[in-house]
C-alpha cells in the first residue's frame, strides 16, 4: 500500500519546483510571445514578423550584435586558456601557496562591478601617466572582461580537478608519457566539463555586461572611429532618449535561444559521455 503522507509530500515537493520553474521562466515566455507582434505591453496582440525584419535591417544593432559576440568569443577563450592554467598551476602548488591563490581569486567574485570598473579606468590612467598617452580602446575593454571572466573559470575548473584521480597523472608518467603528454592525455580530458562550463560562464557574463564595458571601452571594432558598441550599451543609450523599440524583443529572443540550445547541447554531451563511461566500467567488471 501506498504511504499516503509520502505521497503528498513528493507531490508537493513537484509541484513548488513546477511552480518555481513557471516564476522563473514566464517573463522570458511572454517575452518570446511579444516578440512577434508590435503592439504595446496591455494591447491585443497582432501577430507579424515586422520585429524580426527590422533587427535585420537595422545597421546599429547588428554592430552593437556583432560587437558583443566577437568581444564575448575573444574574452572566453582567452579566460579559458588562463583560467585552465592558472587552476592546474594552482592545483599543483604547496598547500600554504595554494590558499593564497584560492583566496585572492575568489575576491573578484563577490567584489561589486562598479570597484572593478573605477579599479580598471584608475589603473588605466595611471599607466597612461606613466608611458605618455593611453587611449581607451579595444585592448582596455578586452583587459576589463578578462578581469571579470578569469575568476569564474577558474571556480568552474578547480572542482574537476580535485574530482580527478591523482593516480592517473602518476600512472601516464609511469607507463612513458612526458608530462605535458600526461596533461594532454590524461588532465585536460578529465576536466572537460568544467573548461566547457567555465567557457560558457565567460561567454554569458560578457555578453551581459556593462558597467566594466562603459568604463573601459573605446573606439574600434566595428564601430569604427566611435566608442565600441555592445548590446548592454546601446539598450541603454536607446533607452535614455527613446521608447525600447520592438525589435528588441525580437534581439533578445534570439540571444535566450542561442544561450538555450548551447546548455542542451552540453548536457547532452555530457550524458553521452557518463552513459559511455558506465557502459565501460559495466564492461570491465
Amino acid at each position: 500500500m501506498v504511504n499516503k503522507a509520502a505521497l503528498w509530500k513528493r507531490l508537493l515537493a513537484q509541484s513548488y519546483i513546477w511552480i518555481l520553474l513557471l516564476v522563473m521562466y514566464m517573463p522570458v515566455l511572454i517575452l518570446i510571445i511579444y516578440s512577434f507582434t508590435t503592439s504595446a505591453l496591455g494591447e491585443p496582440i497582432v501577430f507579424s514578423w515586422k520585429n524580426y525584419a527590422d533587427l535585420f535591417l537595422s545597421h546599429e544593432i547588428q554592430v552593437a550584435v556583432g560587437n558583443t559576440f566577437i568581444l564575448a568569443f575573444v574574452t572566453a577563450v582567452i579566460s579559458t586558456i588562463i583560467g585552465t592554467l592558472g587552476a592546474i598551476g594552482v592545483y599543483e602548488s604547496r598547500p600554504w601557496f595554494k590558499k593564497t591563490l584560492e583566496f585572492t581569486t575568489q575576491v573578484p567574485v563577490v567584489n561589486p562591478e562598479i570597484v572593478i570598473a573605477l579599479s580598471l579606468i584608475v589603473m588605466f590612467v595611471f599607466v597612461g601617466g606613466i608611458i605618455g598617452r593611453l587611449e581607451l580602446n579595444f585592448w582596455t575593454l578586452l583587459s576589463g572582461h578578462l578581469v571579470l571572466t578569469i575568476p569564474f573559470v577558474y571556480l568552474s575548473v578547480r572542482p574537476k580537478l580535485m574530482q580527478m584521480d591523482p593516480a592517473l597523472y602518476e600512472a601516464a608518467l609511469d607507463l612513458g608519457c612526458t608530462p605535458r603528454q600526461a596533461l594532454w592525455r590524461v588532465t585536460f580530458p578529465e576536466i572537460l566539463p568544467g573548461i566547457l562550463a567555465g567557457f560558457l560562464m565567460a561567454v554569458t557574463l560578457s555578453l551581459d555586461d556593462f558597467i566594466v564595458t562603459a568604463f573601459t571601452r573605446g573606439p574600434g571594432l566595428l564601430s569604427g572611429p566611435s566608442n565600441i558598441q555592445t548590446i548592454s550599451t546601446y539598450v541603454e543609450g536607446i533607452i535614455k532618449k527613446h521608447p525600447l523599440p520592438t525589435n528588441l524583443r525580437a534581439l533578445t529572443t534570439f540571444i535566450f535561444l542561442g544561450v538555450l540550445l548551447l546548455v542542451v547541447t552540453f548536457a547532452v554531451v555530457q550524458n553521452v559521455k557518463a552513459g559511455k563511461g558506465k557502459r565501460r566500467k559495466g564492461r570491465q567488471y
